[in-house]
């Protein structure tokens, strides 16, 4: 089949504008726009479709986090031939951690695509990272799996992948604080308990207690949001001492 005849054409000026915009950005010509519409379709719209199938960005999101991971595994698995099985499942945690594809998100600008009936100003920070995924999902549907190895290449390794960098970076304090204790013999407590105060909404304190002592505490709607908060606020406590040698 013609390859110019396979692309479905713009019906209307706002999907012109929605094609060309999307072009510049993968820079190759998406195919299917009704992918790419559905890549930035928030939830809270309720849209379905024939069948009675939520459309929205969250299929998507499941399967561009899939591609994303394969695609840098194979990346770090070339580039680092010296790195163990631990170390290249660490390092591309880094990579795909929820903060540096939130970053990814933000820096592409990809918010102005999103349809939602909640303002974005009252959506949760995820969502850059969320429809960078989705956005992903839907290349490989459209495009298959060599444009999403370039859009993730171009995108994400290119201009974000440091080894060096990315070795020096924390994915997770508290994983940092267990293993930091446990090298210098130290008693460690992450002590959790519901503080929901005035709020409607169920919250979680969390202390963190070093050989006795209380460190650092941490609060959030999750016991894993507020153990990570409180063992980042023990990093940087104590953090002379443990990036000691």
């Amino acid at each position: 089949m013609n390859f110019l005849r396979r692309i479905v054409k713009p019906q209307n000026k706002e999907d012109e504008n929605f094609y060309y915009e999307l072009k510049e950005l993968l820079n190759f010509k998406p195919i299917k726009l009704s992918l790419y519409k559905k890549a930035f379709t928030h939830r809270s719209l309720k849209l379905v479709d024939s069948k009675g199938n939520p459309v929205n960005y969250e299929r998507l999101e499941f399967l561009g986090d899939a591609i994303l991971s394969t695609v840098i595994a194979s990346y770090l698995y070339k580039k680092v031939p010296e790195g163990d099985e631990g170390y290249l499942t660490q390092m591309r945690s880094k990579v795909v951690s929820r903060e540096h594809l939130n970053t990814l998100g933000k820096d592409l600008d990809l918010i102005k695509f999103v349809k939602s009936s909640i303002s974005k100003e009252h959506i949760s920070n995820n969502i850059h990272g969320n429809i960078f995924e989705a956005l992903v999902g839907a290349i490989y549907l459209d495009r298959g799996y060599n444009y999403c190895h370039q859009f993730i290449y171009e995108q994400v390794i290119m201009p974000y992948v440091d080894i060096e960098q990315l070795e020096g970076k924390i994915s997770s304090y508290k994983s940092f604080v267990i293993e930091w204790c446990q090298k210098k013999k130290k008693k460690y407590k992450f002590d959790s308990y519901e503080d929901s105060g005035n709020q409607l909404k169920k919250h979680f304190t969390v202390r963190v207690s070093i050989d006795g002592n209380i460190i650092a505490k941490g609060r959030a709607t999750s016991k894993k949001k507020a153990e990570e908060i409180a063992a980042k606020r023990t990093y940087y406590a104590m953090q002379k001492q443990m990036l000691e040698p």
